[in-house]
This record gives C-alpha cells, sequence and structure tokens, in this order.
C-alpha cells in the first residue's frame, strides 16, 4: 500500500475574509485599473441616491456596473437591453466580496439584440394601431370580479392579493397561474388571458410579475401576449416590473400600472369609500326629504291661512259672478252668431234662387231648340206637303217596288189619316240610259 503525505508550508500566511477582499480589490485596482467594457445593459437599478447600478452582459458572462450621479453628466440613455461602453475602474466591494466596474466614461456602441426586437415589434404594433387610445376601453366604476394573469408562487400575487383584500374585504378574485419567464412563458399568459375572457363573471384583468432585467420581463414584450391582449374583451391592467420599466404589454393594455400593488389599486376603490360615499348619499337624501316636507308644511300653513279656508261663502259668490258674466257674454255672442247666421243663409238662398233661374231659363232655351229639331225631322211634316208612306201589313214601309208583290194589302198613311189598297200591277222606273 501506497500512502502519499501532503506537506503545508511551514510558514503559511492566513488571511482574514476582510484581508483576502482587500487583498483582491488592491489587486484589482493595481494591476488591471482601468478598462473599457462592452455589453448589453441588464437589471438596471435606479435607487433614490441617484446612482445606477446595472450588468453589462454577453453571449459569456456578465460584470456589474455602478455610474455615480456625479458622472452621469453627458452620458447616453441607459435602459435594460441598451449596448453599451463603458470606461472605468476595476474594484472590489470588500464587504460582500464581489467586484464591480467603476464608470467613468459611458458610450453608446448601437443597440442590444433585445431592444432592437422590443424597438421593431413596438413600432410595428403601433402601426397596426394597437396602442390607440380610442380602443382602449374604460374600467368598470366597481369591480367585483377580478381576474389575475401571474405567478402562483411570485411577490406580484402576493402584493395584488393584499392590496385587493385590505381595499376591498369581499373581493372575488380569480387567478390563472402561468409562468412569467423562461421558455413558453408568452404562450401561457397569452392562454390565461384567453381562458379568463371565456368567463361571464369577471369584470376585468390584472396581469403582469414583479421587477427584474430586461431578460426577466420578456414574455410581456412578446407578440402573442400583446395579440391577447388586444382581442380581450375585458378591460385589461398592465402591471408589469417597476415604474421605470415598460414592457409591449404596457402599451397594448388598456391601462398601464407601474406596479402589481398600484394596478390593485387602480382596479378598486376601497371600501370604506364607497361606504363614505353611501353614507353622504343618504345624509343628502335624509336632508332634501326634510326640505321637501317643511316646503309642504308651509304650503299647507299658509293655504290654511289664506282668503279661501278663511271666507269659503265670499270665494263662493265671486265665482257666481263669473260664471253669470261668463253666461251673458256667451248668449250676446251666440245671438249675434245667429243674427250673422241668418244673414248668411239669406244671402245663400238669393245666389241660389238666382243661380235656379238662370238655369231653367237656359235649359228652356235648349229644350225649344232641341223641339224645332226634331219637328223638322216630324215625317207628319212631310205628309202635310202632299207626300205619303205606304207600309205594308207588319208595318215596314215599302220604299221600293221589289218590296211589292201583286195581290199584297198595303196601308197608305197621308196627312189627315190613312187608307188601305190592294197591289194590282207593279211597274219599275225605266233605268236611266
Amino acid at each position: 500500500m501506497v500512502v502519499l503525505l501532503y506537506s503545508l508550508p511551514m510558514d503559511r500566511k492566513i488571511y482574514s475574509v476582510t484581508e483576502l477582499n482587500r487583498l483582491v480589490k488592491t489587486t484589482l485596482e493595481n494591476e488591471i485599473g482601468s478598462v473599457w467594457v462592452e455589453g448589453e445593459v441588464s437589471n438596471l437599478r435606479r435607487p433614490s441616491s441617484g446612482h445606477l447600478y446595472f450588468t453589462l452582459k454577453d453571449a459569456g458572462g456578465q460584470i456589474s456596473i455602478v455610474l455615480f450621479r456625479g458622472s452621469q453628466r453627458g452620458v447616453p440613455e441607459v435602459a435594460d437591453g441598451r449596448k453599451l461602453r463603458v470606461c472605468g475602474d476595476m474594484t472590489a466591494y470588500v464587504e460582500r466580496g464581489n467586484y464591480q466596474l467603476i464608470a467613468r466614461i459611458v458610450e453608446e456602441a448601437g443597440k442590444g439584440s433585445l431592444q432592437e426586437a422590443f424597438e421593431k415589434l413596438k413600432a410595428r404594433l403601433q402601426e397596426e394601431g394597437l396602442f390607440d387610445a380610442d380602443r382602449k376601453k374604460s374600467l368598470p366604476t366597481l369591480a367585483r370580479h377580478i381576474g389575475i394573469v401571474t405567478s402562483q408562487s411570485g411577490a406580484a400575487i402576493r402584493d395584488l392579493l393584499n392590496v385587493l383584500t385590505r381595499r376591498f374585504p369581499n373581493l372575488h378574485v380569480v387567478l390563472a397561474p402561468v409562468k412569467v419567464q423562461g421558455d413558453g412563458a408568452a404562450e401561457e399568459i397569452a392562454n390565461a388571458i384567453d381562458t379568463l375572457n371565456r368567463r361571464s363573471d369577471l369584470d376585468l384583468l390584472i396581469i403582469g410579475r414583479g421587477g427584474g432585467s430586461l431578460e426577466d420581463l420578456w414574455a410581456f414584450n412578446e407578440e402573442t401576449v400583446a395579440r391577447a391582449i388586444a382581442r380581450s374583451a375585458l378591460p385589461v391592467i398592465s402591471a408589469v416590473g417597476h415604474e421605470i420599466d415598460f414592457t409591449i404589454s404596457d402599451f397594448v393594455a388598456d391601462v398601464r400600472a407601474p406596479t402589481p400593488s398600484a394596478a390593485a389599486e387602480l382596479a378598486v376603490e376601497p371600501l370604506a369609500q364607497w361606504q363614505e360615499q353611501l353614507a353622504t348619499l343618504q345624509r343628502r337624501l335624509a336632508h332634501a326629504l326634510h326640505n321637501q316636507a317643511l316646503t309642504y308644511q308651509n304650503r299647507f300653513i299658509r293655504a290654511s291661512r289664506s282668503y279661501v279656508f278663511r271666507e269659503p261663502q265670499n270665494l263662493l259668490r265671486q265665482y257666481r259672478k263669473q260664471v253669470d258674466s261668463l253666461q251673458w257674454k256667451l248668449s250676446t255672442t251666440l245671438k249675434g252668431a245667429a243674427r250673422g247666421i241668418h244673414q248668411q243663409i239669406d244671402e245663400i238662398e238669393l245666389r241660389m234662387t238666382h243661380r235656379i233661374t238662370s238655369r231653367v231659363e237656359k235649359q228652356k232655351s235648349l229644350l225649344e231648340r232641341r223641339a224645332s229639331e226634331l219637328n223638322s225631322l216630324n215625317p207628319t211634316r212631310v205628309l202635310q206637303r202632299g207626300y205619303s208612306i205606304t207600309r205594308d201589313p207588319s208595318g215596314k214601309v215599302i220604299d221600293k217596288v221589289a218590296l211589292a208583290t201583286p195581290g199584297q194589302p198595303l196601308v197608305t198613311l197621308v196627312s189627315d189619316g190613312h187608307f188601305t189598297s190592294t197591289v194590282d200591277t207593279i211597274t219599275p222606273s225605266p233605268k236611266e240610259p
């Protein structure tokens, strides 16, 4: 059996944690010093101090950057997804044992891939009109049933439920749990929005998550989520990240909330506020009813003291006088109207008599003309001039010799009577040459 022994140097140096961190800090500052580094901004934080803390990353790694407030003059916009070139001093944070770059100079190095994809999709959806104000729906005045699309284990759902329960304890909340980052998160979020829209008992939707880097929030920048929000029949509040974070969902949603807690505050007003408003309305109604009752009471008192109730007989006599006056006026009016009507009847009668007389004269003259014409056509007038009419026994006029036969009896009509005869001989008139 072979035993290998490892011996430690007898003059070993043992550092405390603080000493080692200080040694690393000194080494970084002295050996590396100022450097230029280029990468994409991620996990940007803006505390109240005004300093900027963020990470520069590329495909293989990342480094922490701090940009103090005094060094921010003239630097380009620092935002998640932007690609920057930073010059600064390498150092280490002794208390935590991590190293960072203290930025002195910041330059824009072109857009990062995520930021470029974000801006392209934003521009395309905006051109389609998905961000237009006229397509955004108003939030309901009193939402009693709220759907929430977020992670069931994240801080966002805790913040939402805490605020909603505090503001309106008997609110009905339906949670559609989804992944809010990573592969498949966008599809889960879009499917959850569609599923909640198929329910008939919801008033609005809240979608979102807590803060994070651009990569962490990227599911809410996916087109599939934007399309699901756009087709939602329910009003949608987007509550993604912190106040400084903006996603495509924020632009498409009907209302954007800077945080999940703010979304809960936008969704419902406090129950106490509704109760206070109701109490105010009740007081105003009671006051109005009291004033109305006083008004009617005062009118009743004035009416009971009026002349009508004190001297009702005088009022009756006054009305009787008015009735008598009206009757006299009516009688006078009717008499005048009757006289006028009689006069109109006389005038109409005179005009009708004249028209009838004139019409009779015209008809009489026409009748005489027609009688004269008839007399001129009367065959007896012809007989008076020496002519006669011969008929057979049936009354048919014999006006041609061809109609007579020998031995045929005939009746001849003359001016003062008629006589009968018998045909002996028929002699036709000679034909003209």
